[in-house]
């Protein structure tokens, strides 16, 4: 399994922007083969954060998305942001 998380820095003016036409992209990943899950939502602390979360079942999933996502071309300057691709050998109930 894949996990991609972290988050991005905009202008706070742009980050409800970025969420919005970033709707249609999440709707149609998270129909797509092999994606576990998928969010990109306004943080509700920062007004300049993104959070960005995806999970999927493997590379090739996640390698056939990125051919086909049609993402969005924008012209918002990212500030920042940290993100990361983790690959998960194992997982457990949470409680």
């Amino acid at each position: 399994m894949l996990v991609i998380a972290g988050y991005l820095l905009l202008a706070p003016t742009e980050r409800d922007r970025f969420v919005a036409q970033h709707l249609d992209l999440v709707a149609r990943a998270r129909l797509a083969p092999g994606c576990l899950d998928l969010a990109i939502s306004s943080d509700p602390v920062n007004d300049a954060r993104v959070n960005t979360f995806e999970r999927w079942e493997n590379e090739e999933a996640l390698a056939a998305w990125r051919k086909i996502a049609n993402s969005p071309q924008l012209d918002i300057e990212f500030l920042g942001g940290d993100m990361a691709k983790y690959h998960i050998d194992k997982t457990g109930p949470v409680f």
